[in-house]
Formats: structure tokens, C-alpha cells, sequence
């Protein structure tokens, strides 16, 4: 959660209050509030004297909200279009039916089987698609959808295009079974704000964190230690035994099933009640289902009457507003109520929380990173020739160059975004060359990017938060279930301390995306140091800051450099480089133009020419 201070005067009193109690006591209640009416208006609905048809409808957008809830995860949180969700919601649904009407399963029973069928399901589709990128994976989604309908349309066990008939009502295991309307509406919505809440405290944690950190693309995460293929993954399964309740539970409600409501069509309905109430937000799956249903249901008798003639008009009107949507709200309806709510800060208190272990930082001296002939090749073009150099601990070494000399390129080899050519990368006495950039992370390398990276949706505080990822544990399951708190705490802790550190902290819960560029770059080495180094790489930290905060960032590397930290640094500011650096490598069109001390490269003929160029 995040907040924006008002003014200069509320983030001051903001930062009195955590330095006193770890959080702010001041948060809102509106949000509160407003979950609490919610889900008493919910548990009265059935209570209250209206017709049952009302008490149908809010089923059904029960059933679609468990949906598009997956759908909130999968597409809005990590960024991966599916329109296939309905097949899964179809495995859900026709494994129950199969197991109840033609074996005598017990349904309770039948649900374990159709989320373990429906788990390795989505595990071999999310290792065969997720892979892909760009427009691929929706079209490959659309794909397993078309599949499954004509699938479950001609096994003759399945009924084929007739489906199965006579499924049994749902009843409470020594209770009373769930066989009206009103019934069966109070499993479903208990269901539905159930898991409401559990991805909500999915989100708001260390994996919730790691999910949020893919959708941006995979370099800064993985350079954080998130293992986003697994993630990618995890949220895919995630969503697909979402669907899977919902099947079951439409099942059980229509007491028969056919292969018409799992088809392609649906499942570009459900993204569109994702869409529509806001596919970043989770609430905004219930309004986007609320919606939907409201609509589809009153179009449907409006229009043809409008009109004077009969036809599927809603499906054009539906259109019509998606368009509008998309051009006037297009982050949806919840996020356009969302945005005229207090924001709500973090409710923890890390006060008393325990500091996170710290790594062992080498001997000074000691030699932490070494990269011998290292080449990289893209084509016919060398990028990065034969480079050779070593790094100390507890040193400052610079990697200078003019523009396109290959220091980016090189940083991308020794994080392990790249792969070289030939070549050997050494960090810590191991050879990583061929490491991933998580892996590279978790041995204690940690770094900054040239162009800014960070989610810029979140607060400071989360996204240096990230940088800790690799120093906790604690699991989605033990999110959802708040029993990760004490090491949430923790992080929140180191996070907060690193800010500190660079003289942030006021800023902690500001949205990321509304700071300067030059305090975006602080909050990218506060991340960075969050993962607590053995090697920190800066990549044109300097860049956007002005004067004076360069002279604040100097004197922060100076003592990191006292605490023992060893640092690489790319950077153009040659006054910043040559007072702060205690050796320094120059590059030249990828090439070791020259290594030694400030005083050797600023007298060396060769970097002068190559920075100021020579008479002929």
C-alpha cells in the first residue's frame, strides 16, 4: 500500500511518525469502511425481500468474479493476456460432473480432484507457452481454448455437445444441503471474498512484490534474485485454480454442463470484465463482473426493442464501451473510483522487528571479481574485445569510456544479462559466466541500470523492498495465510534503513513514478544495496542529479567504501569519477584502452585523445 503526502508539512510529520513507530498511525478508514459494507451488504443480500432472480444474478457474477480475479493476477499484476481462462474453468466443471454423476464422488472430493487435474494442466501449458513473448501468447491461449471446447465436444464419455445432465446439489459435509438459490449464494460469495482477500495479502509481500517487479520486463527482476519464469508460473497455476472453483461451483449450481459457456467467446468475456473494472485492481474484478452481468442482462432487452428487431446487439454495445473504456478510463472503472479514495499507507510496525543477516564482507585487498578475455560478439560486430581486469574488495574501481566504448555491454556480461561469447567472468573465487542473473544476485552482486528500472505504480519503500527479495523466504501460501508478517516486517526494516541512508527516507511512500529522475536513481541504489552486496555495479549513477546531490551521492560511495563494500562504477561526470575512484579501467570501441590510478589515466595521451580527440 502507498501513500502521496500532501505537502512538504505532511511528509514531515510522516517522517516523525515512523521514526517513532515504524508506520503511520494516521491511516485512512474509508477503505476499511467500505470492505466492511461491502461484505455486509453481501451476507443481507439473500435476508432481504426481492425477487430470486436477483439473488441468480448475483451468483453468476460471483462465478464470473472467481474469474476474472485470475485474471487481475495473471494479466493486470504480471502482464500475461490469457483468453483462455474459460477452459479452465471447463476442466473444473466437467471434472466434477464426471466424478459426481457417473462414479457417486462426493463433490467435496470431486473439487481436490478437478484443482489436481486442473494444476497439471496449467503447469504443462505454462511451461510449453510462457516462453513465448510479444503476441504469441495470446494467440497461443486462444489455441488451448478452441482445443478443450472441441475437446470436451466430441468424447462420447463426456456426453459430446450434449454434456452430462443431473449433476447433484452441493451440501455442507453433516449439513444442510445447498440446494436453493439463497443457499448455495453464501458458499459462493464466502468464497469469493475469500480469495478477494487472500490475493490481496498475496500482493501486498515479498512474492506479490516479485510478481508486480515481471510485467515491467524480466532484467531488473532477475538482477533483483526473482526467479521470473517461476513466477510467471505460479501466477498462471494461480489463476487457473481460480477458474477451477468457479467451474465447479457452476456445476453444481446448473446441475448440468455442455461445452457452451467454456468456448473461446467466454473467455474473451471474462479479460473484458477484467478490463472493464480494472485490470490492475483487485476489487475491480467484482466490478467488472457486476458490470458485465448488469449489462449484458439489460442490453439484451433494451436494445432489440430500441431497435425494433431481434439480434445480439449487446455483443455490439459491449464493444462500443470497451473503446470508451479504453480512451477515457483506460486503467478501468475500479481505478477511476480508486483514485478519489485515501490512499492507504502500510499497516506494519517494524519497530521491533529483528535486523535481516548480513553477509560476510571480504578481506579488503582481497581480489572479489575478475574477468579475463572476456569477448562479445552480436554478428559481425565485437562489442566487448578481450576484456581484462579485476576488482578488490573494498575499493572504488571505475569503468569509463566515450559513448559506446561497451560499458553498459560489459555490466550486462558481468550481471549475467548476457551470455559472452568467450571468455571467463570470476565473482567471489566462482566462475559465473554462465550463471543467471539470479543466481549472480544471490552470491552477492548487485547493481543499477543506465536507464532507470523500477515499478513506478509502487511506493519508494516497495521498490527498494525488491532489493531484499533474496533475503527472505516466505512463501504465496504463507502470504495469503499472514503468516509471513514477522519477515515482512524485517524487510520493511532494511528497506527503510537503506533510504535512510541515502537521505530518502521522507520520500518512502511517495509513488515511485512521481519522483524526479535524479531521485529515482538514489531509490535504485538504495534497492540495490537492499540485497546487501559483496559487489555493487552503478551504471551512470550521476546522471540527472544535480551538484549537490552528487556531492551527497560522492560522500554515501565514499562511506560504503569505509564499511568495506566494493563498487563498480560506469559513469561520465570525469570530476566525480577521478576524486572518488581508487583505480580505473578504460574502454575504447570495447577494447582495454588503459588501466591505473585517477592521476596515471587523466595524464595518459591515449584517454585524452580518445575523449578529446587529437589535432590530425
Amino acid at each position: 500500500m502507498i501513500v502521496q503526502a500532501a505537502s512538504k508539512e505532511d511528509q514531515t510529520r510522516l517522517v516523525d511518525d515512523v521514526r517513532k513507530h515504524g508506520t503511520s498511525r494516521r491511516t485512512p478508514t474509508v477503505r476499511a469502511v467500505g470492505l466492511i459494507a461491502f461484505v455486509a451488504l453481501v451476507a443481507a443480500l439473500p435476508v432481504l425481500p426481492i425477487p430470486e432472480f436477483w439473488i441468480t444474478q448475483a451468483i453468476y457474477i460471483g462465478l464470473y468474479a472467481l474469474v476474472a480475479l485470475g485474471l487481475i493476477l495473471l494479466t493486470g499484476i504480471v502482464g500475461l493476456t490469457s483468453f483462455g481462462q474459460a477452459a479452465f474453468v471447463g476442466v473444473g466443471a466437467y471434472t466434477t460432473a464426471f466424478l459426481t454423476v457417473g462414479y457417486g464422488i462426493s463433490p467435496w472430493l470431486a473439487l481436490l480432484v478437478a484443482l489436481a487435474l486442473t494444476a497439471a494442466v496449467a503447469v504443462i501449458l505454462a511451461w510449453i507457452t510462457l516462453r513465448m513473448s510479444g503476441h504469441y501468447l495470446p494467440l497461443a491461449t486462444m489455441a488451448w481454448a478452441l482445443s478443450l471446447y472441441y475437446l470436451l465436444g466430441n468424447i462420447d464419455a463426456l456426453g459430446k455437445y450434449d454434456g452430462i445432465v443431473g449433476i447433484p446439489s452441493l451440501s455442507i459435509p453433516g449439513g444442510p444441503a445447498l440446494d436453493t438459490g439463497r443457499s448455495f449464494y453464501y458458499l459462493l460469495w464466502g468464497i469469493v471474498v475469500l480469495a478477494a482477500l487472500a490475493i490481496t495479502r498475496l500482493l501486498d509481500s515479498r512474492v506479490g512484490r516479485a510478481l508486480r517487479s515481471v510485467k515491467g520486463g524480466t532484467t531488473m527482476a532477475e538482477a533483483m534474485g526473482v526467479d521470473t519464469f517461476k513466477a510467471k508460473v505460479g501466477a498462471f497455476v494461480l489463476a487457473a485454480l481460480l477458474a477451477a472453483i468457479s467451474g465447479w461451483l457452476f456445476a453444481h449450481f446448473q446441475r448440468a454442463v455442455n461445452p457452451s459457456p467454456f468456448g473461446l467467446n467466454k473467455g474473451i468475456e471474462y479479460l473484458f470484465m477484467a478490463v472493464l473494472g480494472g485490470v490492475g485492481h483487485v476489487w475491480g474484478a467484482l466490478a467488472g463482473a457486476g458490470l458485465v452481468k448488469f449489462l449484458e442482462d439489460r442490453l439484451r432487452e433494451l436494445l432489440p426493442a430500441l431497435l425494433g428487431s431481434n439480434g445480439n446487439f449487446e455483443i455490439i454495445a459491449f464493444g462500443v464501451i470497451l473503446i470508451l473504456v479504453l480512451q477515457f478510463m483506460r486503467d478501468g472503472v475500479w481505478a477511476f473510483i480508486d483514485r478519489r479514495l485515501p490512499r492507504q499507507m502500510r499497516a506494519i510496525d517494524w519497530r521491533a522487528a529483528d535486523p535481516l543477516a548480513r553477509r560476510v564482507q571480504p578481506a579488503r585487498g582481497e581480489t572479489v571479481f575478475e574477468a579475463r578475455d572476456v569477448r562479445k560478439e552480436f554478428g559481425g560486430l565485437v562489442a566487448v574485445n578481450d576484456l581484462s581486469f579485476s576488482v578488490r574488495a573494498g575499493e572504488i574501481m571505475g569503468l569509463i569510456g566515450p559513448n559506446g566504448a561497451g560499458k553498459s555491454t560489459t555490466f550486462n556480461l558481468v550481471t549475467g544479462v548476457l551470455r559472452a561469447t568467450s571468455g571467463e567472468v570470476r565473482f567471489g573465487g566462482q566462475e559465473i559466466s554462465r550463471c543467471a542473473s539470479r543466481s549472480i544476485a544471490r552470491r552477492g552482486m548487485s547493481r543499477t541500470f543506465q536507464h532507470v528500472k523500477m515499478m513506478p505504480t509502487m511506493s519508494v519503500l516497495e521498490n527498494v523492498a525488491l532489493g531484499a527479495h533474496i533475503r527472505g523466504h516466505a512463501t504465496g501460501l504463507s502470504a495469503m495465510l499472514r503468516m509471513d508478517r514477522n519477515e515482512e516486517k524485517r524487510l520493511m526494516k532494511e528497506a527503510h534503513r537503506q533510504l535512510e541512508r541515502i537521505g530518502m527516507s521522507a520520500l518512502m511512500h511517495e509513488r515511485a513514478g512521481n519522483l524526479a529522475l535524479g531521485q529515482q536513481r538514489l531509490m535504485e541504489i538504495a534497492r540495490a544495496l537492499a540485497s546487501d552486496p559483496i559487489l555493487l555495479l552503478l551504471d551512470e549513477p550521476a546522471a540527472g542529479l544535480r551538484h549537490k546531490e552528487k556531492e551527497q551521492l560522492a560522500e554515501v560511495l565514499r562511506q560504503l567504501r569505509t564499511e568495506g563494500l566494493t563498487i563498480l562504477l560506469v559513469e561520465h561526470d570525469m570530476d566525480m569519477v577521478m576524486r572518488l575512484c581508487d583505480r580505473i579501467v578504460v574502454m575504447e570501441f570495447g577494447t582495454k584502452l588503459m588501466e591505473g590510478t585517477p592521476t596515471h589515466v587523466q595524464a595518459d595521451p591515449a584517454v585524452q585523445a580518445a575523449y578529446l580527440g587529437t589535432e590530425h
